[in-house]
C-alpha cells in the first residue's frame, strides 16, 4: 500500500497536458527546483544552479510535440506533480519530473514514476526508460536506483553558457544516464 493511500489521502489522477496547463506546468518545474520554494522538498538544484529550470516556451514545446506526453498529476483537481515522457523506439525519455515541494516525501513521486513506466509500455510498446540526472545529485541517483534504475557509465555535459538550463554554481556539472528496462 502506498504511503498515499495509507494515509487516506485522495487518489492522484493523471492525464496528458493540454495547452492550457503551460502556465502552471512551468511554475510548478520552477517550485521544485529551483528558488526558495524548492528548499520546502528535496529535490531542489538551487545550490547547484541559479537562473530557470524551464519557461513557457519549453513546456508548450513538450505538451505540443507528438512524439511527447506531459503527464500531468492532479488531486481533487489541483496540480501536484508532472513528468515529460518521450517516445524514443524502442525506449522512453523521462524529464522534466515535478513534484510540489511541500508535498514531497509522501510517496507522490513513486506514483508518478510508476504510472510514467506503464503509460510508456501500454502507449509507445517502450522495452526501458532513459533519464538524465545531474550527477552531483547523489541522493536522488539513489532514489531512482531503489526503483530499479541503473547506472549506465554514460556522462554528457552540461550545457555551460546556455541559460535555458540555469546558471552553474560549479565548473564540474556533468549529466548521468540512468535506463531501467521495462519488459
Amino acid at each position: 500500500m502506498s504511503d498515499i493511500a495509507e494515509r487516506g489521502e485522495l487518489p492522484l489522477t493523471f492525464r496528458h497536458a493540454e495547452e492550457a496547463d503551460i502556465p502552471a506546468l512551468t511554475v510548478l518545474v520552477e517550485s521544485a527546483y529551483r528558488g526558495e520554494s524548492s528548499r520546502a522538498g528535496w529535490t531542489t538544484e538551487a545550490d547547484l544552479l541559479e537562473g530557470r529550470r524551464t519557461d513557457h516556451e519549453g513546456v508548450g514545446a513538450v505538451v505540443r510535440d507528438p512524439g511527447s506526453i506531459m503527464l500531468v498529476v492532479e488531486r481533487d483537481g489541483a496540480l501536484v506533480a508532472c513528468c515529460q515522457l518521450e517516445h524514443r523506439d524502442p525506449e522512453a525519455y523521462f524529464g522534466m519530473f515535478a513534484v510540489s515541494p511541500l508535498l514531497q516525501g509522501a510517496g507522490i513521486g513513486r506514483a508518478v514514476l510508476a504510472e510514467a513506466e506503464r503509460t510508456v509500455r501500454a502507449e509507445w510498446g517502450a522495452e526501458r526508460m532513459r533519464m538524465q540526472v545531474i550527477r552531483q545529485r547523489e541522493d536522488l541517483i539513489a532514489w531512482y536506483e531503489r526503483r530499479g534504475y541503473r547506472r549506465t557509465g554514460e556522462l554528457a555535459p552540461f550545457p555551460y553558457g546556455d541559460e535555458r538550463f540555469g546558471i552553474p554554481q560549479r565548473p564540474d556539472l556533468a549529466f548521468e544516464m540512468l535506463v531501467k528496462p521495462l519488459v
